[in-house]
């Protein structure tokens, strides 16, 4: 490992918390006996869906914008974002008079592209996701902008840890298994390394979907994948990289990776709804729908927490799902 992919501390991560405390809610962990007795175990769901902008998103944008020199905020800020990390840099870059410019994959849902749009970033929808960096890239120089990365980046993924922090403060006892869902890893690095720095034999589990499963081929091949192709209705973990920062991440403090189908998530959406009465959008349904389809090996005596890591769904996926039922 070489020093530009250093691994944040558990300090990094209590100095995020200090950033963002009072600009994010501090979601709760709930419990729900209808789907207790139907998986069996000790579940506890992290319920990230009520956070700000509906997404974990909020806690790494507020971290890395903290270090921006007034020069930075003044000529602006970009990313690439299929639209939650696109609808929190927005909202954050609104309340600080920044101006942010997105560029968004063809397939981002239409909910988020609006919804950006609506919090004053200026929107650049790309039809090719395989050139998406290389549009990025070329659009930052051209106008001196700062990149706030969806994921790959210390700070973004010291701020998603400030859940991990959430989740030992509140659980009673110490978890036996977390369950987080992948897309570029960020998520899972902060919360993988917040928890097993004090807690390591507390069991990570990441989940992706089979149609865009790069961690799981970065971690297979040993190396930063980009996929070819992507295939999952599971737009929120959508991404067509890993990441060096995230790998690293991965590769230290997570036990496994496992696969869902789109089928599994909306399942899993499904049985979050009627039997948990909760919305999830399908990447926060995919850590509950590899526990509801078997994919991860547990017991039960175990206090199993999943993390619901967003909720803006689109509102025609829901009707779907629901008249499907």
């Amino acid at each position: 490992m070489n020093s530009s992919e250093k691994l944040v501390t558990f300090q990094d991560i209590i100095n995020a918390q200090e950033v963002i405390t009072g600009h994010v809610h501090k979601t709760p962990l709930i419990s729900s006996t209808k789907l207790e007795e139907l998986l069996d175990v000790n579940l506890y769901l992290k319920a990230e869906i009520f956070q700000k902008m509906g997404s974990f998103k909020m806690r790494g944008v507020l971290n890395k914008l903290q270090t921006l020199t007034e020069k930075e905020k003044n000529c602006g800020v970009i990313t690439v974002s299929a639209g939650n990390h696109a609808q929190s840099l927005a909202y954050v870059c609104k309340n600080r008079g920044i101006q942010a410019v997105i560029i968004m994959p063809s397939y981002a849902a239409t909910n988020k592209v609006a919804t950006t749009k609506k919090l004053g970033a200026e929107v650049i929808l790309h039809k090719d996701s395989h050139t998406l960096l290389e549009k990025l890239n070329k659009t930052q120089a051209e106008r001196n902008l700062t990149l706030v990365h969806p994921f790959d980046d210390p700070l973004i993924i010291a701020g998603q840890g400030t859940l991990g922090l959430e989740i030992l403060n509140d659980f009673s006892t110490i978890p036996d298994v977390v369950i987080v869902p992948v897309g570029g890893g960020g998520l899972i690095s902060g919360v993988a390394a917040a928890i097993k720095l004090q807690h390591p034999k507390v069991r990570i589990i990441g989940v992706e979907p089979t149609g865009a499963a790069a961690m799981y081929e970065s971690l297979r091949t040993n190396s930063v994948v980009s996929l070819k192709e992507i295939n999952t209705i599971a737009d929120g973990l959508a991404a067509p990289f890993a990441g060096k920062h995230t790998l690293a991440h991965v590769k230290e403090f997570v036990d496994d990776i496992v696969l869902v189908s789109d089928e599994e998530i909306i399942q899993g959406i499904r049985v979050l709804l009627l039997q948990g009465k909760l919305v999830t959008e399908p990447a926060g349904a995919a850590g509950f729908a590899a526990l509801l389809a078997k994919k991860i090996p547990i017991s039960q005596d175990m206090n199993i927490v999943c993390v619901l890591s967003g909720g803006n769904i689109d509102e025609g996926l829901l009707k779907r799902i629901i008249s499907e039922e």
